[in-house]
This record gives C-alpha cells, structure tokens and sequence, in this order.
C-alpha cells in the first residue's frame, strides 16, 4: 500500500507549529541529515519520510503531556525521539526541562550537537543506562522503539512518583505488550490511536505499580 507524501507543510497543518518551533525542527532536521551520513541514527528510508515517521509520531504526544509539566524525562533517546521534538516544541516562555537518557557515547555526542544547535538550553542529555539512572524524577516519562512495556515499567519506576504519566508510542503490538505487563503490574492505562499508522497506539499510563504493591 503506497503512503501519501508528507512534508513540512503538512507538519505544520497537523501540530500547529509556530515560525519559532518549526526554525527550531528545521535545525534538527539539517543535524540529523548531517550526522546520519556518519553514523546510524535512522534508517535512509525513514529519515526519507522524517516529518511523518519521526516528527509527527514524537509530537502527537504533546497533546499528551498535562499541563504544569516541567521535567520530562526521554528513556533511550537514540536519535532524539521522541525527547528532542518535544523540547523543540515546548511553549514559548515555558520552564520545560527534558533529560535525554542514552547509553551509546557517540549517540549522546549527537544529541548534545543537535540540542545546542537548536539553542534548546533546557535539554540535558545523560550518559547511561535507564536502569542505572538514580536521583531523578519526571512529571512525564517517554520512549519510544526501546523495549517491550513490562520492561519499560521496570526502567520507568526509578523516575516516577504518583503524578508521573508515562506516555510510549508503540507498534502494533500495543495491545499485546500492555496484556502481557499486566500479568506482574497493576496498570491504569489508555490507548490512544496513532496519528501515524492506523495500527499503532500510544499507551498513556497515570499510574502503575509491580502487583502486590500500592500504586
């Protein structure tokens, strides 16, 4: 089945984006072209369709994020999604800060250029594993394309308090992913259509705690 085209035009159509956020989208776009020629970031034939597959699929959860969020944490950041778009995306004259969490050093160093090109002083990008991250807690937790949702639960859990909304973009596979972590964890949960393929889901969760336990 052939995709319809989807450019910036029809980006900024579908999110509302403003001059400042899409001269913000347009610096990462030109980054990551830049340094996919070097390394493996995204695969040729998505960064080919970048403003659906990447762009849109990380900014469709804005709409997601609840208001007074100040802290975002991004779970395995890899290329920057969805963490970057987001940061790009924040409201003008809002204090968002968003944490990049990514284990790969030359993926990080990635990150680190993209952030400070797109002049988003309140991304901070952390060198580690999610599971080894201490210390630091989110209004709202995101990943996306890291690891099936009961691992997921596990890497979240260090950076959630009661408050904290975990919002993963997933396959389809979604719904089996949330049937299969709901064997070992009491989940509140939403599934939320994609924007971006008609079998995808974003699986939104308020609250959720290893079964046994109080969430």
């Amino acid at each position: 089945m052939s995709v319809e085209p989807f450019a910036r035009a029809d980006f900024i159509a579908a999110t509302g984006a403003t001059p400042a956020q899409m001269a913000r989208l347009d610096v990462y776009a030109a980054t990551l072209a830049e340094w996919n020629g070097k390394m493996n970031l995204v695969s040729p034939a998505s960064l080919a369709d970048l403003w659906r597959r990447h762009f849109l699929d990380s900014a469709q959860l804005m709409a997601l994020i609840p208001d007074g969020t100040r802290r975002i944490v991004d779970m395995g950041s890899g290329a920057g999604f969805p963490g970057l778009v987001l940061a790009a995306l924040r409201p003008d004259g809002v204090g968002l800060e968003t944490v990049l969490v990514e284990s790969i050093e030359k993926k990080c160093a990635f990150l680190r250029a993209a952030a400070a090109a797109m002049e988003l002083p309140g991304v901070k990008v952390i060198r580690g594993r999610a599971e080894d991250v201490t210390g630091l807690k989110a209004d709202v937790v995101t990943a996306r394309a890291m690891a099936p949702l009961e691992t997921l639960l596990g890497y979240a859990k260090r950076f959630a308090d009661k408050e904290t909304m975990l919002l993963f973009p997933k396959g389809r596979t979604a719904a089996d992913e949330l049937t299969a972590a709901r064997q070992n964890w009491t989940i509140e949960a939403e599934m939320i259509p994609s924007r971006t393929d008609g079998e995808a889901a974003i699986i939104a969760i308020r609250h959720f705690a290893p079964k046994g336990r109080r969430s």
